[in-house]
């Protein structure tokens, strides 16, 4: 008797282990937040890709060929004497293999030809859209330039720098500059940058770089062979001067001396949208 009710007990606990139900810790409120966690990551996955910026497209592209005209307009420390310079060299050395040796042109497709132009025919998107600024050209160069100092690679004006509140003009301080037009051909005074040098961009053909140290009182003029930029252009790309873009009148002077005025330019109207000339920038990037 005691036997039989042993066994019954065992089958009755058997029985019951087998309806027995698992329960999370907490009841429902664990699943719940594991739902709530599944939801919220994929509503950013969903914002991330919606909010992604569009592919710049703006020019220049790769399929453009563009030149600006540049200058170096820095004064002789010991006379104070304001003199062009330009960079040298086309970057175009190839190594025995017949690779660029420049890794910077290589990767941008910008440099010059001793002509005092600046050829920009990207390569990458490096020099493309958004990222096409003054920083790319002189990156090429080995040339650094900050909001307070100017230094040159031993190659390139025999490693020369020009720092705010050490490097003199003669007798007068000297600072940075960068004056840019948006064409060889417009008479006004251009847009004065005095920080955020490298970001200065390049937004059309045939603009005008002057980047200069000098004393605060002298006008910052075009390069000298700036009127010039539509020949040196088509040389450069194997052609012909167009006519209808060529220009007369006189360009800047080699020298001029601190503290003394440019003469005005007399080259054809702007063709700059009013607003544009004569303004103190810092371009934001």
């Amino acid at each position: 008797m005691a036997r039989s009710s042993s066994t019954n007990r065992a089958a009755k606990l058997a029985q019951r282990s087998g309806r027995a139900r698992v329960r999370f810790q907490g009841g429902t409120l664990f699943p719940a937040i594991v739902a709530m966690v599944a939801v919220l990551g994929l509503a950013t996955i969903v914002y991330a890709r919606q909010s992604r910026p569009a592919e710049d497209s703006s020019p220049p592209t790769v399929d453009d060929h563009w030149h600006a005209s540049y200058g170096l307009y820095l004064c002789n420390p010991e006379s104070g004497e304001m003199e062009w310079q330009q960079l040298t060299g086309a970057k175009e050395e190839e190594d025995t293999a017949g690779q660029l040796v420049s890794d910077e042109f290589l990767a941008t497709g910008v440099h010059s030809h001793d002509d005092g132009v600046i050829h920009w025919h990207a390569f990458t998107s490096r020099a493309t859209g958004r990222n096409a600024d003054l920083g790319v050209f002189l990156d090429v160069y080995g040339v650094d330039l900050s909001d307070s100092e100017l230094r040159f690679p031993d190659d390139q004006l025999s490693g020369a720098t020009y720092k705010e509140d050490d490097t003199k003009c003669g007798d007068q301080d000297g600072s940075l500059r960068v004056q840019a037009w948006d064409s060889y051909q417009n008479t006004g005074e251009g847009i004065t940058y005095t920080a955020n040098f490298n970001d200065i961009r390049m937004t059309k053909n045939s603009m005008v770089y002057t980047i200069a140290f000098a004393p605060d009182d002298v006008v910052l003029p075009m390069p000298p062979e700036a009127q010039n930029l539509p020949a040196l252009g088509a040389a450069d790309s194997g052609g012909t001067e167009d006519p209808a873009a060529a220009t007369t009148g006189s360009s800047a002077p080699a020298s001029t001396a601190p503290g003394s005025t440019a003469p005005v330019s007399t080259a054809p109207a702007s063709s700059a949208p009013p607003g544009t000339t004569g303004a103190t920038t810092q371009p934001s990037g």
